[in-house]
């Protein structure tokens, strides 16, 4: 599997992003994917997950209530809607999965390119 993470941008505080993971490979709708990120200076952290099916989620406590993570196994491709976006949440945004998991990212070990979201104040 190939992950292609897109959708960056600069966006004011409080506005809205979307970003997409275009997989490639069958094995991308079986397996748990997720979505982190790094900030300049900062190690990199988790942001969200999802099952194969999408059905269950998983979110950090800092994005909880704001992002949303979903799925399309049909077009091989994973979303994050990132909703009420605030300046700390700036960085470069990762999509990944565990080839290993199919609910949760444990361990992940595929990793696509990062994509930038600054989110002026």
């Amino acid at each position: 599997v190939q992950l292609q993470a897109s959708g960056g941008g600069l966006v004011q505080a409080g506005g809205s992003l979307r970003l997409s993971c275009a997989a490639s490979g069958r094995t991308f709708s079986t397996r748990a994917m997720g979505w982190f990120r790094q900030a300049p200076g900062k190690e990199r952290e988790f942001v969200a997950s999802c099952s194969w099916s999408g059905g269950t989620t998983s979110y950090a406590d800092s994005v909880k209530g704001r992002f949303t993570i979903s799925r399309d196994n049909a077009k091989n491709t994973g979303y994050l809607q990132m909703n009420s976006l605030k300046a700390e949440d700036t960085a470069v945004y990762y999509c990944a999965q565990d080839s290993a998991n199919r609910y949760y990212v444990i361990k992940a070990d595929v990793w696509g390119q990062g994509t930038q979201v600054t989110v002026s104040s």
